[in-house]
């Protein structure tokens, strides 16, 4: 079942039971509704970070003929959101958990191999450092923006946001995850006048592996806080970064990835 936020709801307990303990069992939100809706906030597509202008390589794909219709679509989205996206939701749940920003703008940077995406990360995370900074003001912000003046990685200020709206890293590691799908699906939309009913439906069905990959990453930042950074995953996509690289040749482009 999904519920109306996109995210897979779990089944019913049977009467007296209780939730098993561990990752599965933590609560997307640290606190009350209030939590819940900073959210709905962060995660929501007109939130001004500057997400709209990228397509996460959908563009490149489907240029190429690697996406299109929604079969395809749903493979892309699938195939990212288990590497350059859990990759990212480590990272936003490591920074929501307390983890040293600098060190995991660091990390960011290592797993990072093209420059065209580490040029694009670091902008959007600047935009979303002036959004956050206007709308859940924080000192931990305001020492990032000090310290990378030209912006920190994209998830990493997504985690220290999330910290500062009052968030859990497991919902850190749910608006990254998300994001990571949800700006191709959007831009696919636009590239091949795809049926958004029909995108919708292949976030829909994501749901599950979205659940997994939030949860992975948010226990990956657990155990960063006691054995460092270098824990967190670092799965990669080549073939997204060698495309990064064309695309950012391109004369001509709709997105900025």
């Amino acid at each position: 079942m999904v519920t109306t936020t996109g995210l897979a709801a779990a089944p019913p307990l049977p009467e007296g039971s209780a939730p098993a303990p561990g990752p599965a069992a933590e609560a997307p939100v640290a606190g009350d509704g209030h939590a819940l809706a900073a959210l709905l906030v962060l995660a929501d597509g007109r939130f001004p970070a500057g997400g709209h202008a990228h397509s996460g390589g959908a563009e490149a794909a489907v240029k190429a003929g690697r996406i299109t219709d929604g079969a395809s679509l749903a493979a892309f989205c699938g195939g990212r959101l288990h590497t350059t996206g859990l990759t990212a939701a480590a990272l936003a749940a490591a920074a929501a958990a307390g983890l040293d920003p600098l060190g995991l703008d660091a990390a960011a940077d290592a797993r990072t191999p093209s420059s065209a995406l580490r040029t694009a990360s670091r902008r959007l995370g600047r935009q979303l450092t002036r959004a956050a900074r206007a709308t859940w003001p924080s000192a931990a912000l305001d020492a990032l923006a000090a310290a990378r003046p030209r912006g920190a990685h994209q998830p990493v200020v997504l985690g220290l946001v999330a910290r500062a709206a009052g968030l859990s890293p497991l919902a850190a590691a749910y608006a990254a995850a998300y994001e990571s799908v949800s700006g191709p699906a959007t831009a696919v939309v636009r590239l091949l006048s795809l049926d958004p009913f029909e995108a919708s439906a292949v976030l829909a069905r994501l749901a599950p592996d979205l659940d997994e990959v939030a949860r992975t990453a948010a226990e990956a930042a657990r155990r960063a806080l006691d054995e460092g950074p270098h824990v967190l995953p670092a799965a990669s996509a080549p073939l997204l970064d060698i495309t990064a690289e064309q695309h950012a040749a391109w004369p001509v482009r709709l997105f900025a990835t």
